[in-house]
């Protein structure tokens, strides 16, 4: 009889543990503004192109697991939003911020590395993170932005014409910047979206989305 309801008080227990980090997996995202400026625009949303720096930590004891400021030489990350390039959870947290403003992001297990983790974060692990956003350009993912992009009309953008259209974004928003920039951007373009290596992103290889429009 003692056995049994040991058995039953185990099995209760692992039950628990079970719901428990059921729950912690299916959690969502939690958004805690730290600093927003006066004049909050634009607004990042799906498809933008953006620059952050951000700090990942541990919830469970606030040890720290990545700084992009010691990363690729302390530079920005950019980023294109909503396409799955960083964490879901960073991805869904990162919406509707604008230049200069900082969040901590908070992100379940399920929306950040899950049960298997990714070292140095363990299995199961809820993190956080503190971003602070840069800038925000209208990232080469929109249907507009290739129209915009494919100069001579062939439906398949080339080297020259990724990198013009950077180029006359970032003097547009009175950010311009040196030659070496723009090249960076159009080669890590080129690099996640030429499929066939052929030199040029069809439309297929660029529509992410799935629109009909192209």
């Amino acid at each position: 009889m003692m056995w049994k309801v040991g058995s039953c008080t185990l099995c209760l227990f692992v039950s628990f543990l079970v719901l428990a980090t059921t729950a912690e997996l299916d959690a969502e995202i939690k958004v805690e503004v730290l600093f927003r400026p006066e004049q909050c625009t634009p607004k990042s949303k799906r498809g933008d192109m953006i620059n952050v720096h951000y700090d990942g930590f541990l919830a469970k004891d606030g040890s720290q697991f990545y700084c992009s400021r010691s990363d690729k030489n302390g530079h920005a990350q950019w980023y294109v939003l909503g396409i799955g390039q960083v964490i879901e959870g960073l991805d869904k947290g990162m919406v509707d911020m604008c230049p200069g403003e900082k969040r901590k992001i908070t992100v379940p297990p399920g929306l950040a590395f899950g049960s298997a983790g990714k070292a140095p974060v363990p299995p199961n692990a809820t993190v956080v993170f503190e971003v602070e956003l840069y800038s925000i350009s209208r990232g080469p993912r929109s249907v507009e932005a290739f129209r915009e992009m494919d100069v001579d009309g062939d439906r398949s953008l080339s080297k020259a014409e990724v990198k013009a259209y950077f180029k006359q974004d970032f003097e547009k928003s009175g950010k311009p910047r040196d030659e070496s920039f723009y090249e960076k951007l159009m080669t890590d373009v080129f690099r996640k979206s030429d499929h066939n290596h052929d030199g040029l992103i069809s439309a297929k290889e660029y529509n992410v989305y799935e629109h009909d429009e192209l």
